[in-house]
């Protein structure tokens, strides 16, 4: 179930922007820090999302900032791109070396089973769609880390150390 809409950018658009995040990056910060979180509802669904700014279906979640925990920016991030809120702590699955984005980027991905639906997402600047899909009914622009994740936890699939 999509519960919004907007054109997907150009590959070399998306590609461009996220070269330019990273170079600031890598000058501002050691590491950079991501966290992706997996919203799992009863009815076998899970939350997905998909940007404005690059290409596919994707996890919610972001980077960590200077001076924020982990769990911080997961609750901000599930708050800004999803309108969710974690009933309870989430639970970390597995940490992830990011080197298609850097040779320095790590993500955090958690699993959360137990939350709240603040409102329905709407359409903004960073967010294009977004909405709970059945596990069995993916969009195929589902990206391949996204699909990957999904088995590992749900299907048992042996976890990679690479996104």
């Amino acid at each position: 179930m999509v519960l919004m809409s907007d054109s997907p950018p150009s590959r070399k658009a998306s590609r461009l922007l996220s070269w330019g995040l990273h170079t600031y990056w890598r000058f501002s910060r050691g590491m950079t820090l991501g966290v992706r979180g997996i919203v799992l509802d009863q009815e076998n669904r899970v939350f997905l999302i998909r940007h404005t700014y690059v290409p596919g279906w994707h996890l919610p979640g972001g980077g960590v900032e200077t001076g924020e925990t982990a769990l911080a920016a997961l609750r901000r991030e599930l708050r800004e791109e999803a309108c969710i809120a974690a009933d309870e702590p989430p639970v970390l699955f597995g940490v992830y070396f990011n080197q298609r984005t850097s040779r320095r980027d790590h993500v955090l991905v958690y699993v959360i089973r137990r939350f709240t639906v603040l409102e329905i997402k709407r359409p903004d600047r960073e967010i294009a769609e977004a909405g709970f899909f059945p596990l069995d009914r993916l969009p195929e622009e589902t990206t391949s880390a996204t699909r990957r994740r999904l088995a590992e936890i749900l299907e048992g699939q042996p976890p990679s150390e690479d996104w």
